[in-house]
């Protein structure tokens, strides 16, 4: 699976109008999955986000996780993660799961997260959302499953 995380002040999703959800500090996470992913990974790169150190500390240095600081969680499903970009000007998403793998797997990702961390939300799978965001930082970072085992 891979993940595009950003420490955020605030980050919502709509889809045709309607708020999906609603944050405030914390972290979005757009989310994809690839072809040979499994429920493990899922639960891997949910806890290296939830865990992962991005937020400021008493001496104003990224060592407070998520959990740390209590914060909020969006996780959005993003398929084009995915794609292949190393050549010509159109992207491969040979490596992307099928749709009904992807959502899935984002579905298990979600009863995982609503389970383990007390302020979650979710975009819409397969949905055309519109995604805002204020990145405090900006902090982004890239977390990648495979290549965490």
């Amino acid at each position: 699976m891979i993940s595009i995380i950003q420490r955020v002040s605030s980050a919502s999703v709509t889809v045709d109008g309607l708020d999906m959800g609603k944050i405030g500090v914390g972290i979005m996470a757009l989310v994809a999955v690839e072809k040979f992913d499994t429920q493990t990974d899922a639960q891997r790169l949910l806890e290296r986000i939830l865990n992962y150190r991005i937020f400021a500390d008493a001496n104003d240095r990224m060592n407070l996780s998520l959990r740390d600081i209590q914060g909020d969680l969006l996780l959005v499903p993003q398929f084009t993660l995915a794609a292949n970009t190393e050549k010509g000007n159109r992207p491969s998403f040979a490596s992307a799961a099928t749709p009904e793998k992807g959502k899935a797997l984002f579905d298990y990702l979600q009863d995982l997260a609503t389970a383990q961390h007390p302020a979650v939300a979710f975009g819409q799978f397969g949905a055309d959302m519109q995604v805002a965001l204020v990145n405090n930082g900006p902090v982004t970072f890239t977390l990648r499953t495979h290549m965490l085992k």
